[in-house]
């Protein structure tokens, strides 16, 4: 489990192939101290194991679901990546709760100036905006953000300077694509829902005139 407050930043410094997946060695730009073999780091919004340490070094596995879900699939040696580390449970949850379970892609659509404030417009597929809600949060490369506007098919966030030095959205230019991933409540609610409208179709369906009958009351 994450925050989406992002500790730093980090470089991909080697890409290799591992069966149908990748493996990835990362460099970060900060000290990986008490960080062991088998922990959880969010990479870019991506929940992934490191599988080796070496320093401010290390390597994650990423299987062919994680590359067709997320940016990682056309990744490229250089590209800058977000890091945080998992959340300990005696931590501040300074942003939201975030799984690093990435549910899928968006691109940037549109980037503007108000004040001191960057507003970037993102372009979602439809079935992620459905579980977008003005004011309620998202995770964008793994940063926890507020969406201030949100419409089927679209979201918009106001970036502060210090989120834009800190992490990689400051660089994002028009057309790039972006890890996503919703509020895990509302995907939740919906499922307890969904489930609830089944039973009582179930329910319903399970009482007809031919129950009635070999019950004797008809």
């Amino acid at each position: 489990m994450f925050t989406g407050i992002i500790e730093g930043l980090g470089t991909i410094t080697k890409i290799r192939s591992s069966g149908q997946g990748k493996r990835l060695t990362i460099e970060a730009d900060y000290p990986l101290d008490h960080t062991k073999i088998g922990d959880s780091i969010a990479v870019s919004g991506a929940c992934l194991t490191a599988v080796m340490i070496d320093g401010k070094s290390f390597e994650v596995d990423m299987s062919p679901e994680t590359l067709s879900k997320t940016t990682f699939g056309k990744a490229k040696i250089g590209d800058r990546v977000n890091l945080e580390r998992a959340l300990c449970l005696s931590d501040r949850i300074d942003g939201h709760l975030v799984s690093g379970h990435i549910d899928g892609i968006g691109s940037v659509k549109n980037i503007k100036t108000l004040g001191n404030a960057i507003i970037i417009t993102f372009e979602v597929p439809e079935s992620l905006s459905r579980y977008m809600i003005r004011k309620g949060s998202v995770a964008v490369d793994g940063i926890s953000l507020t969406i201030n506007n949100c419409d089927h098919g679209s979201f918009e966030v106001s970036i502060i300077p210090h989120t834009a030095k800190l992490t990689s959205i400051g660089f994002k230019k028009i057309g790039d694509h972006v890890n996503i991933e919703t509020d895990m409540i509302g995907k939740y609610v919906e499922r307890f829902m969904r489930n609830d409208n089944e039973e009582q179709k179930a329910r319903k369906s399970s009482i007809d005139k031919q129950f009635l009958a070999k019950s004797g009351f008809l």
